[in-house]
């Protein structure tokens, strides 16, 4: 593992690393703030997960969470969305797919799955790594991302409730084998059979058996993708029918961007906090 950059923030560090991933045969960087609690011993560990055309950088750099998460003192994990580098293969002309577009499974189909294995990475590589450089408290990790990073951390949570002590999302694409934004990619990355897409699908998910304590999600209002590429309502009538806890919160004016995110950042992580806090 390489330091790219370190910075004092909040008494706390915000560092970007970068190692070379034997999951995505490439090069990944990421972003870890450790607060200054982690100084003392080792921390609970919140992952976000970012969106379509996102680095790890987006939410460093506007998400605004540092503050709140050294009050909590939560060290705060932020992946890269997909594997990067000129081997990569990746559809340049296409934001919804390829590189910043990894949609956070295991690509099975050619020539994507050499390198488009996010899944695996952000479930068993990367959590790995951050076990062995740094302060993390592993037995108390929550996760949480943005639209397609928010599918992300929706469907690892049920995949595996037992990691996770909590899940959180602002304006997920919860049901991707129907949204137009993600249909096309998900067929791309795994094939034209639907019912293969279901273990990437959070409606689907929960449908299927999948359980998981309890979710919270922040909505826009004025979200331009809300109607076609999100549909949180689908979530909430899959979670009701299934009796999972769900708060979903439809935000009045808001839209999809990270003055958005910021607003309701820190919502996010006292709930968090809460449910990491406990044993």
């Amino acid at each position: 593992m390489k330091t790219v950059s370190t910075a004092r923030s909040h008494g706390g560090v915000q560092g970007v690393y970068s190692h070379a991933s034997e999951t995505c045969r490439c090069d990944m960087t990421f972003a870890v703030f450790m607060p200054p609690q982690s100084a003392d011993g080792p921390r609970p560990v919140l992952w976000y997960l970012s969106g379509l055309t996102c680095t790890h950088a987006n939410v460093m750099d506007k998400g605004e969470y540092r503050r709140m998460a050294a009050e909590h003192g939560l060290i705060i994990v932020c992946p890269d969305t997909s594997p990067r580098g000129d081997h990569v293969p990746d559809e340049a002309d296409n934001w919804q797919f390829g590189k910043g577009a990894g949609f956070y499974v295991d690509a099975t189909q050619e020539p994507f799955a050499q390198n488009y294995r996010m899944y695996s990475y952000i479930t068993e590589e990367l959590p790995a790594l951050i076990a062995k450089k740094f302060p993390a408290d592993m037995s108390h990790q929550g996760i949480f991302g943005h639209s397609m990073g928010g599918h992300g951390a929706l469907t690892i949570a049920l995949k595996n409730p037992d990691r996770f002590k909590s899940c959180s999302a602002f304006a997920p694409i919860v049901e991707p084998s129907t949204a137009d934004w993600s249909k096309p990619a998900l067929e791309k990355y795994l094939g034209e059979d639907p019912a293969v897409w279901r273990q990437y699908d959070a409606c689907a998910l929960v449908a299927d058996g999948a359980r998981f304590p309890e979710f919270l999600i922040d909505q826009g209002s004025a979200d331009g993708f809300l109607d076609e590429g999100l549909r949180p309502w689908l979530f909430e009538k899959a979670c009701e029918k299934a009796g999972i806890p769900l708060t979903l919160n439809m935000r009045e004016g808001y839209d999809h961007s990270y003055l958005f995110i910021s607003t309701f950042m820190n919502d996010h992580l006292d709930w968090h906090a809460r449910r990491l806090a406990g044993d």
